[in-house]
């Protein structure tokens, strides 16, 4: 997968460590997200997730990447190829910037991943946290659907979708 060919929009890059405080100030703009979903976003926490795996993976299937817009973060991908099946691509984490929220952006970079990931893959799956409705709605709008599996964590319970590519 070529992170480049996401977007022809948005400038896709991947993110280190030295854009922690850039992506730490996108998360401070959604506090509805960690209301549904805590903790509440910290340096520590986001560098833990740049490296997060589900089990059998390595780091050569993560792609933790950012949309720019010029210099502007727009938004945070978490994408985990192969998981949980060869045919699957599995966004673990997506998030937009506050400024770019409720104008489509986000619709048409999910649909831009879509297309450039249906090359490699038939599926696109992805949790939301069952409290969440914003989250809910916007995954349903971008026309994914419901697995009918459920995750039961510690705090909260994570409904499974998917899209067909």
């Amino acid at each position: 997968m070529k992170i480049t060919d996401l977007s022809g929009k948005y400038i896709a890059k991947y993110l280190s460590e030295k854009e922690v405080p850039q992506i730490l100030e996108l998360c401070k703009g959604n506090p509805q997200y960690y209301e549904h979903c805590p903790p509440y976003a910290t340096e520590e926490t986001i560098k833990k997730d740049m490296s997060a795996l589900p089990p059998r993976k390595t780091m050569k299937d993560k792609h933790y990447f950012g949309f720019f817009d010029g210099e502007k973060l727009v938004a945070i991908v978490d994408l985990i190829e192969r998981f949980p099946n060869e045919n699957t691509a599995f966004i673990g984490f997506f998030m937009m910037n506050k400024d770019y929220q409720g104008h489509g952006i986000g619709s048409e970079i999910i649909s831009g991943m879509s297309k450039a990931l249906s090359k490699d893959f038939t599926h696109i799956r992805l949790g939301y946290v069952e409290t969440n409705m914003q989250a809910k709605n916007f995954w349903l709008k971008n026309g994914f659907v419901y697995t009918g599996l459920k995750s039961k964590e510690d705090l909260y319970t994570v409904i499974i979708m998917e899209k067909e590519l």
